[in-house]
């Protein structure tokens, strides 16, 4: 029975997301309520980070319930940088489009130190694991994290890429399992979603045809994840296809899933796809049987994001990306 490194994190963050909409300021966090049933998870072994967006950590409600979750379970809190709606802030309004790339790195540093320095109330020891807000995050955006004191990044998302940059990364070519990534500052240790294709020779036939049909295999590579790209989300998954991922991805060599939801989605209506009781009760028994089933078939480990460098970080690589991919720093800046 092998053993296998399990990486299970949520995103801690406001209702009323996934409606193409964004509140810059005044939105609400009543679902961390529902971390509490984080509890049967948690019993059978689960030690999940918490990546927690700047409107949780104000809210003194939500503190104290990810204080008794990191005391008494030993979760791991971590930051979250929504960018819309962590200051400093232009505007009071909703906005519709937030890309990532087009915030100067000025910005992007004092949203970053605001977002961090409102975990202090939280916690006195800093916060060294980060995700960025709709895996938005670009080879420029590394150093900054480093320089802030981040040791361990999650936001990276394989098999994924977009149109443009302004309307998200490219992390088609990102390897599926943890690497280090070089910066100005220092290591960070990426710690990638776990995607699988469903073929593992579809993204080489794709590279090889992209030269001759370049437009058709950038919209299929662009979407992907509807018919080619099998991610570890167990919130859009049956729990027959999140089996399915984590034996192919165990098949071929991988050792760490990583894996994560939102906390939004454990409270019904906070989130348009669970929008009943009922609804959001499925997905917790699928949570729970999908984790039964995974400790009872493996040797499971289960570690927080800032933890797993001590345990896989002498063995995975370093890495560089090229100019046009936003995984790692460019070589160009390496």
């Amino acid at each position: 029975m092998p053993t296998i490194y399990l990486a299970t994190s949520l995103d801690v963050e406001e209702e009323g997301l996934f409606t193409g909409s964004y509140a810059q300021r005044d939105v609400q966090v009543t679902n961390t309520q529902a971390l509490l049933k984080l509890k049967p998870l948690l019993n059978l072994g689960l030690k999940p980070t918490l990546f927690c967006a700047y409107p949780v950590f104000k809210d003194l409600a939500s503190c104290k319930i990810l204080a008794t979750l990191r005391d008494q379970h030993a979760c791991e809190i971590g930051a979250h940088l929504h960018y819309w709606n962590t200051p400093p802030l232009i505007g009071d309004h909703v906005l519709h489009k937030v890309p990532a790339v087009s915030l100067s790195q000025d910005i992007f540093a004092a949203k970053l130190e605001t977002l961090l320095n409102s975990a202090k109330e939280l916690q006195a020891s800093p916060i060294t694991s980060f995700r960025m807000g709709r895996w938005d995050i670009h080879a420029k955006h590394f150093d900054l994290l480093a320089h802030a004191g981040i040791t361990c990044d999650a936001s990276v998302r394989p098999l994924h890429t977009s149109a443009t940059k302004e309307a998200g990364p490219n992390h088609f070519h990102a390897k599926a399992s943890p690497y280090w990534i070089p910066t100005l500052h220092g290591k960070i240790f990426e710690v990638p979603l776990t995607v699988t294709p469903l073929f593992s020779y579809l993204p080489n036939i794709l590279d090889n045809l992209e030269r001759c049909l370049p437009k058709v295999i950038a919209y299929l590579k662009a979407r992907m994840n509807y018919w080619g790209a099998l991610a570890l989300l167990p919130v859009y998954q049956p729990l027959a296809m999140l089996k399915l991922i984590t034996w192919l991805y165990i098949k071929r060599g991988g050792r760490l899933l990583s894996l994560t939801w939102h906390s939004s989605e454990m409270q019904p209506g906070a989130t348009p796809h669970l929008a009943t009781p009922s609804l959001v009760a499925k997905f917790l028994e699928r949570l729970q049987a999908y984790f039964t089933w995974l400790f009872k078939n493996y040797h499971v480990v289960s570690l927080p994001m800032g933890q797993l460098a001590d345990h896989l970080g002498a063995t995975a690589p370093t890495i560089t990306a090229p100019p046009t991919a936003d995984y790692s720093v460019s070589q160009e800046h390496a």
